[in-house]
């Protein structure tokens, strides 16, 4: 991933140097566990961290030659740590090491994205609460519908996120899985304590069945839920890009002193950091695909997985990490315009609380699709004319017979509609 769009962190994790002490650290426990088993002399475990070193350049030397990652590894290490190294891998396969140092990065990976889902959600809920009681317009195919709050609006928001939280636990749960099982993984020549002492000493649980390979469909579950923690970013960055258009302006992206806006245009404030994740989210949903087509391999394995996940998780985890910092940052420092909130609200003259009437003209005794077709023929006239709806009603003689102008005034009135916030919040928040 280029460094526009990582953080020093997340970037670590995918480091070669982390995956190859990673990889380090999986031999020598192994190796530790053969020691109290008794298949491999006491104190070797020991010499060979003592010694060994990690030098990526001599690395990927020998890289090019083997054309094998681990075997690459081993080689380099052995030549630090001297006849000690003999002993590791023994009765290991490289998908032991491959696979259990993958679900390792990606539970780093999943600590720091949690991290920032809990900051994103803590942002969501000062900015509901503070908004409240903020009287706005709800808007359905970009049309006004009915008066809400932008408290109300960004507590959708919140929850979801809660919800996206919950999902990604459970997903990390699905990767904290090792494997140390041998080929194929019948565990043909090694104790299955080595695989329990690993897992232990990891932090993960152990693979209730291993091919050679640990399951894909469990990292399948991964990235699906990065995907959908993506399209929930999408969804906010939009409604703030739909909510900061000019002829709207009910909120917008902080702008910094000395931002510009435009190369050509200096008048330009633009929502560019939502803009930005609109399409990060595209990219980030794109690995969902993949992640499952790596369900299918043949057999016991094969390594067209491989190519992919090297890609894949580390940008799909960057990203992520990105971008629900940036939209923590833009969520934090949001500038909301109440004023123009409510200069919105009231522009169709207060046609939006249409549905009020006719529920009231329905409740004195009328058919609904009379009470529908009464209320729409005014509302149709304030469409064309841009007259006050409450003054239609009020002279229109049939709904006058059912509607006293106190009734109307009543439930035309914005608290009508927003009296509930309390009982949702209360909801929501439990307070």
């Amino acid at each position: 991933m280029i460094p526009r769009y990582s953080r020093a962190p997340m970037k670590e994790v995918w480091s070669s140097k982390t995956k190859f002490q990673i990889w380090l650290d999986i031999e020598l426990y192994a190796c530790e566990a053969m020691e109290k088993l008794g298949t491999v002399p006491q104190g070797t475990s020991r010499k060979i961290r003592a010694k060994a070193k990690i030098n990526e350049k001599r690395i990927d030397k020998i890289e090019s030659e083997v054309k094998h990652d681990v075997i690459a590894f081993l080689t380099s290490i052995a030549e630090y740590a001297g006849k000690p190294a003999r002993f590791l891998h023994q009765g290991l396969t490289s998908s032991d090491i491959l696979d259990t140092a993958f679900n390792v990065q990606l539970m780093k990976s999943a600590k720091i994205i949690n991290t920032e889902l809990t900051n994103l959600i803590k942002s969501l809920k000062k900015i509901s609460l503070k908004h409240k009681n903020t009287p706005c317009i709800g808007r359905s195919h970009g049309i006004h519908a009915e008066p809400t709050t932008f408290g109300v609006k960004m507590a959708s928001f919140y929850k979801e996120f809660e919800r996206n939280q919950k999902r990604f636990e459970l997903a990390t749960k699905e990767i904290s899985f090792c494997a140390i099982s041998g080929a194929v993984g019948n565990y043909a020549n090694i104790d299955l304590r080595v695989e329990q002492f690993v897992a232990k000493k990891l932090g993960m649980s152990c693979e209730p069945i291993s091919t050679q390979i640990i399951p894909r469909d469990r990292h399948a579950v991964y990235f699906s839920t990065l995907g959908i923690i993506a399209s929930s970013i999408e969804r906010l960055a939009t409604e703030i890009r739909h909510l900061q258009r000019t002829e709207v302006l009910e909120v917008e992206e902080f702008f910094s002193k000395g931002q510009k806006g435009s190369s050509a245009m200096p008048h330009k404030r633009n929502p560019v950091l939502s803009e930005n994740l609109t399409g990060i989210s595209r990219l980030i949903r794109s690995y969902v695909i993949p992640s499952m087509e790596n369900i299918s391999l043949w057999h016991e394995r094969d390594i067209s997985h491989s190519s992919v996940e090297r890609m894949m998780a580390p940008d799909a985890n960057v990203l992520t990490d990105f971008s629900l910092a940036r939209m923590t940052n833009i969520i934090s420092n949001l500038v909301v315009y109440p004023k123009n909130m409510l200069s919105n609200l009231n522009k169709l003259n207060k046609l939006p609380m249409s549905e009020g009437l006719m529920l009231a003209l329905t409740h004195k005794g009328m058919p609904r699709e009379k009470a529908y077709k009464m209320i729409q023929r005014n509302a149709m006239k304030v469409w064309k004319t841009g007259e006050d709806f409450s003054n239609l009603l009020t002279k229109d003689k049939e709904v006058s017979q059912h509607l006293s102008k106190k009734e109307i005034n009543q439930i035309l009135d914005i608290n009508h509609s927003i009296k509930k916030t309390n009982q949702i919040f209360k909801k929501i928040f439990k307070k």
